[in-house]
């Protein structure tokens, strides 16, 4: 059995409790708090928080050796986040990792001191999280998945498979600073493609996602951006069953969505970018300061495509995807 699998059993998944075991350690182990807008069903897999774990790793930070990491989850509720990141910072922590904008926000508000690495925050100059990416300033610092300049690309992308779409619609949760901005990306993207109107479609509740689509169908879409966010992202079963019945191509910015039996995604590597937060820990713990830490943009990007469910929905993929794909599920 493996650290991280080990790990969620002493936790338990989602669950967002001291690890006692943990504080019995002294000397020279170090104070990690991991603050996550989503659920915390990956710790053990390769996907999200457990690439995290495998970097702190590689960095010499071995747990119940040298480093304690408190980790909290809001479970996709942002409500949660400011008492979560309180608890953090009570706790003395030598670094918080805060995994997307909702999260970084909240940490942001409760310190002022303790230095946070950010990890998937789309518009961090934009939400008021740093200066520049060169010169953050401040006490934050990290990784951003440039999701506003990513909107016209996944327009694109969509638009070469139902290059007949002239509706739209964008998933966004209206909780998250940052999709304002995706949402004026999607909509330049669209008004350079010829595509007649934008549909915001708002949700922050399992209902209101259902809500979402009966609008959706109500105002005839023809296609669907669903943005990249803490709660959206753990409800990508329910959103791609729901695009399923209205036979509503989709592009999500997940490769976790085209797995979930959406048609396609297009986005950063993710995993990627929660190892490379320990990257920014490892300097931090030894001394670095966060304003001096440039914020880095994604190099690696993900184009998954789910040949089922362009089948059952008519759509033939287009060579100039499929030789860019990084994933095909036949």
């Amino acid at each position: 059995m493996n650290n991280r699998r080990k790990l969620v059993i002493a936790i338990g998944v989602g669950v967002a409790a001291p690890l006692c075991a943990f504080a019995q350690q002294q000397g020279s182990v170090r104070r990690v708090g991991f603050l996550a807008h989503r659920h915390m069903n990956f710790l053990d897999s390769d996907y999200q928080y457990g690439p995290f774990l495998q970097g702190m790793f590689e960095h010499g930070y071995v747990e119940r050796k040298n480093v304690n990491i408190q980790w909290r989850s809001a479970d996709g509720d942002a409500d949660r986040l400011p008492g979560l990141a309180a608890e953090l910072v009570k706790l003395k922590m030598d670094v918080i990792v805060s995994g997307g904008t909702p999260a970084t926000l909240a940490a942001q508000k409760t310190t002022a001191s303790i230095p946070i690495v950010m990890v998937g925050v789309a518009d961090p100059i934009g939400s008021g999280l740093i200066k520049t990416l060169a010169r953050p300033g401040g006490n934050i610092t990290g990784a951003t998945n440039i999701n506003v300049a990513i909107g016209p690309k996944q327009m694109e992308s969509l638009f070469a498979l139902v290059p007949n779409a002239s509706r739209v619609a964008v998933l966004i949760n209206p909780s998250n600073l940052s999709h304002a901005a995706y949402l004026k990306g999607c909509q330049d993207g669209a008004r350079r493609l010829g595509i007649k109107e934008v549909l915001p479609a708002n949700a922050q509740t399992p209902q209101e996602i259902e809500n979402a689509f009966a609008m959706m169908a109500r105002e005839k879409a023809e296609a669907l951006i669903v943005s990249r966010d803490g709660f959206i992202n753990q409800q990508v079963g329910q959103i791609s069953d729901l695009a399923a019945k209205i036979r509503l191509p989709a592009i999500g910015g997940l490769q976790e969505y085209v797995e979930a039996g959406g048609l396609i995604s297009y986005g950063p590597r993710i995993a990627d970018q929660y190892r490379r937060a320990a990257y920014y820990v490892a300097r931090i713990l030894k001394g670095a300061k966060p304003a001096d830490l440039p914020v880095e943009q994604p190099m690696t990007f993900d184009l998954a495509v789910n040949m089922k469910t362009a089948k059952a929905l008519g759509i033939k993929i287009p060579d100039s995807i499929l030789v860019q794909a990084t994933k095909v599920i036949e």
